[in-house]
């Protein structure tokens, strides 16, 4: 039986860094409207980067970070992107990632799963590998919002930025001592999801073809703090886990102040809960993986840790996985 190990990670934001002064500016807007309703104090637009660099450079950093990224290189043969804003239907943009890194045999795949698209792809991946088809897999979130943002719209204008994060992960073989440190003695590995979608209301988030993001703000409130709480209750039931064991959730990057709530209705302090949304906006599927980039960067998880990764958003789909560092 295998373990999933993380085993490099990267980001990238563009250079082209917006201020909350220079939306409130152009929006006429009251000065720090933005932080109050949203928590965040910079966003990051794309000008002339491409959907398919902005993935490119995040991997790049993931490599970059490690000194043996040809090894690293070695025995990829799953490359998964999450997105909401391809910009071309065919080739994928993991078929870009393969081409430009020449990682051969891989098997490519975009997804489509809103801003739960990370979490999807990382439960896929996560099962390949399990299953034994896969030895290592490269999952991607990116998107470039601002191609699809209205520059007049307050509620997504404010809110919407680009970026991408990359994770590395691989099978790691479980042994006698590895089983006793494990979730739980039920649990013959170190992860557990809880992937669910209901789409009776999926059009409070949309972004149809050639058109802008639309999102109805006070239902996409309602669903991220009622669904997201059920969605860990569940995983945390059926993995036989406390959430006082969990040193740290990663949630979506949404809002801060839905990320509050949901931390307020799980009944766990504020500081459990990482929050970048600050410095880098509402990335969608790029939120959770340049979270996790953050919090290993900063040291603030060690071997043995247990964490929460939390997705949702468009569809409506909502996700959760708990994984043992």
């Amino acid at each position: 039986m295998k373990n999933i190990k993380i085993i490099a990670t990267g980001k990238y934001l563009p250079q082209n860094k917006v201020t909350n002064k220079e939306l409130e500016e152009k929006l006429n807007l009251e000065e720090n409207f933005i932080e109050k309703r949203t928590g965040i104090k910079e966003r990051y637009y794309a000008k002339e980067e491409t959907i398919e660099s902005l993935a490119i450079n995040s991997t790049k950093n993931l490599f970059e970070k490690k000194q043996n990224s040809k090894e690293l290189m070695e025995n990829i043969d799953l490359i998964i992107v999450a997105t909401t804003t391809p910009m071309t239907y065919m080739p994928g943009i993991s078929n870009y990632i393969q081409k430009e890194f020449s990682i051969k045999d891989a098997n490519c795949i975009d997804i489509l799963a809103g801003c739960n698209g990370y979490i999807a792809a990382f439960d896929i991946a996560s099962t390949y590998i399990l299953a034994g088809k896969v030895k290592k897999a490269l999952i991607i979130g990116v998107d470039k919002l601002s191609s699809y943002t209205d520059e007049t719209d307050i509620n997504t204008s404010i809110i919407l930025s680009d970026g991408a994060g990359a994770t590395l992960i691989e099978g790691e073989e479980l042994n006698s001592e590895n089983n006793q440190n494990n979730l739980n003695a039920n649990i013959q590995s170190n992860i557990k999801s809880n992937i669910k979608s209901d789409s009776t209301n999926c059009e409070i988030l949309k972004c149809e073809k050639e058109n802008k993001i639309y999102m109805n703000g006070k239902e996409i409130y309602k669903y991220a703090v009622t669904e997201t709480v059920k969605n860990i209750e569940e995983l945390l039931q059926n993995a036989n886990e406390k959430i006082e064991n969990i040193k740290y959730i990663l949630p979506h990057q949404s809002n801060k102040k839905i990320i509050k709530s949901i931390a307020n209705r799980l009944k766990v302090q504020e500081q459990k809960m990482y929050i970048n949304i600050e410095n880098v906006g509402n990335t969608f599927c790029a939120s959770i993986p340049i979270a996790l980039d953050e919090l290993i960067e900063e040291n603030k998880i060690n071997k043995g840790d247990k964490i929460i990764l939390l997705g949702y958003g468009g569809g409506l789909n909502t996700g959760s996985i708990l994984l043992q560092m």
